[in-house]
């Protein structure tokens, strides 16, 4: 009877408030993949131009397989957490190796694939083909923890327990597409993780026993997040002018970061040197800085502070700063290569590097 009243409310809130984005519009298991991996960690609106450019530039698994690793990490620059855009082209090749196109038809395949965890195999299986799996994003955790007044946390490994418990329990499998989607946007648009006067006006308030309870501002309960580890770069960008036949080119140096296991592998970056601890201490910007990872010393080295930026990623702190290097030859440098200025923009450059383009005049 509660599970036939919360489907009414739903329903009728979602067939009235719900956005009409294209991932929402099509069955084609492609697409709702890829709208499903892009979306994570990521809001709609900048997810929005990243999925219509990778639909168009490669329109189904097969062309997304055929491509360059390179390429595919370009087009997802400036998402972030970039390891999805590297799953994203490995599950491509591993639809196509398997013979499973246009795309994996059972839950155990689907969650088989690179990059793809319960919640992701669920939204591709009943948005999909309308099989009987939740899928459980953070909007789906937060209305859940309300409507059952659920105090566990929902991101340890007995919360995880729980909550799918009870989410199959509430699971409308008559219909799992429409519930999906309806709890997910609710979750998005109504119960908000700031709630102000919506619970006052919340269609599922007769349903929701931390509305009856008080604690709907409470919920979900996180565990601690863990601290953040800082860490110190210096960046060297070199700016060399050269003039043949009359025209001016500028060139500079990238590298790219090669170890798998720390942040932004396969992104491309300036010379950069990390440094054991704090050296703005004493003096900022301006600090005593090693010329160790410029290749100059610092009579050679006509630089310049340009900037710095403390960038936060999801377990690091990134204490980065910027100088700038005016040299009539480009130094050599292990691990680098040159790169004509008017081309940086064919790499996939981290996002810091970016925020530093932003500032600096070649």
């Amino acid at each position: 009877m509660v599970n036939s009243l919360l489907y009414s409310h739903l329903y009728r809130w979602y067939e009235a408030n719900r956005r009409i984005l294209p991932w929402r519009e099509t069955e084609d298991p492609y697409c709702i993949w890829l709208s499903e991996v892009i979306l994570q960690q990521t809001r709609v609106v900048q997810g929005m131009e990243y999925y219509l450019r990778f639909v168009s530039r490669w329109r189904t698994v097969e062309e997304l397989a055929a491509a360059d690793e390179a390429e595919v990490l370009r087009e997802w620059q400036g998402l972030g957490y970039y390891s999805r855009a590297r799953n994203l082209h490995k599950a491509a090749q591993t639809v196509v190796a398997n013979g499973w196109t246009p795309f994996p038809r059972t839950w155990d395949d689907i969650r088989a694939l690179p990059g793809i965890g319960d919640y992701t195999a669920g939204a591709i299986a009943s948005f999909a083909y309308n099989l009987p799996y939740p899928a459980m994003d953070g909007n789906v955790y937060r209305v859940v923890a309300r409507l059952l007044d659920i105090d566990e946390p929902f991101d340890t490994t007995a919360g995880k327990k729980l909550f799918h418990r009870e989410i199959e329990q509430l699971l409308d499998r008559s219909n799992p597409r429409l519930f999906n989607s309806a709890i997910m946007e609710f979750g998005a648009l109504c119960c908000t993780p700031v709630l102000g006067d919506n619970c006052l006006t919340c269609p599922l308030s007769d349903v929701c026993l931390a509305h009856a309870n008080g604690t709907a501002e409470l919920l979900p309960v996180r565990k601690p997040r863990p601290k953040l580890k800082d860490r110190w770069l210096d960046y060297h960008i070199y700016v060399q002018r050269t003039k043949d036949n009359g025209q001016w080119t500028i060139n500079t140096l990238l590298r790219r970061r090669e170890n798998p296991k720390d942040i932004w592998y396969h992104l491309y970056e300036f010379p950069c040197e990390e440094l054991p601890d704090d050296p703005t201490a004493e003096g900022g910007l301006t600090a005593k800085r090693s010329y160790s990872a410029s290749g100059l010393t610092a009579k050679q080295s006509n630089s310049e502070a340009v900037c710095e930026f403390v960038h936060v990623l999801s377990h690091r702190r990134l204490h980065a700063r910027f100088f700038v290097h005016r040299v009539k030859q480009l130094p050599t440098l292990p691990g680098t290569f040159p790169v004509a200025w008017a081309e940086l923009d064919v790499y996939a450059l981290s996002r810091l590097t970016l925020r530093a383009l932003d500032s600096v005049s070649p």
